[in-house]
């Protein structure tokens, strides 16, 4: 059995971090020094090192992520589980709100009229913020494909999209979408994701900008 070890609270993510950097060392894993703190994060919320392999990057994505953030944009998530997790206090202080429109009485209506999920509605929706906009996708593969959608026929142009939903039905081919259009984003590919990687990778990139 392994044995317990005193770590005081504010010490549990320090020792955490540190702990996956020695990992990632034993397993001879080195992280690109910009995506470093995302997958790093993601790990930390996952404890999934597979991350390390299959987060995907389109060039300068984090960079391009944080430059947005910084001129206000403005995150919508695809459930409240990720709306709950962003650190909303640092991307308001940069003028940025996070937004989830799965829940509003609007979004079931739409959805039931238009005989398509609340996922694909909110992501119309969104597009009345009239703001930079990060999408944080984390468990609805139906809200990628509507993206894509939105971007072909020019619609929507997404400033950022975080596509990392979780599952087995259409979560490969939706992820494959976005990574074939030059919309920046941060993909993971694969089948693993969910609600708590999309809000751990805005935060890697909050954090960042307040370091």
């Amino acid at each position: 059995m392994s044995e317990l070890e005193f770590v005081l609270p504010e010490e549990i993510e320090k020792r955490s971090f540190e702990i996956i950097s020695r990992e990632l060392k034993d397993r001879n894993i080195l992280l690109k020094k910009e995506q470093e703190m995302v997958i790093k994060r993601v790990i930390h919320t996952s404890a999934d090192f597979e991350y390390a392999d299959t987060m995907t990057f389109s060039a300068n994505a984090v960079d391009k992520a944080k430059a947005l953030v910084r001129n206000g944009a403005h995150i919508v998530t695809d459930t409240n589980m990720a709306l709950a997790g962003i650190n909303k206090k640092i991307l308001e202080g940069f003028g940025g709100e996070a937004h989830c429109f799965m829940a509003e009485e609007r979004t079931a209506k739409l959805a039931k009229e238009n005989n398509t999920t609340r996922a694909a509605v909110s992501m119309e929706l969104a597009a009345e913020i009239g703001k930079p906009l990060i999408f944080a996708i984390g468990n609805a593969p139906t809200a990628l494909v509507r993206l894509y959608e939105m971007i072909e026929t020019k619609t929507l142009i997404p400033d950022f999209i975080i596509g990392v939903p979780v599952g087995f039905v259409n979560v490969v081919p939706a992820k494959e979408l976005i990574m074939s259009t030059e919309v920046p984003h941060i993909v993971n590919r694969g089948r693993k994701g969910g609600s708590n990687v999309a809000a751990a990778i805005c935060n890697a990139i909050l954090y960042e900008l307040v370091r």
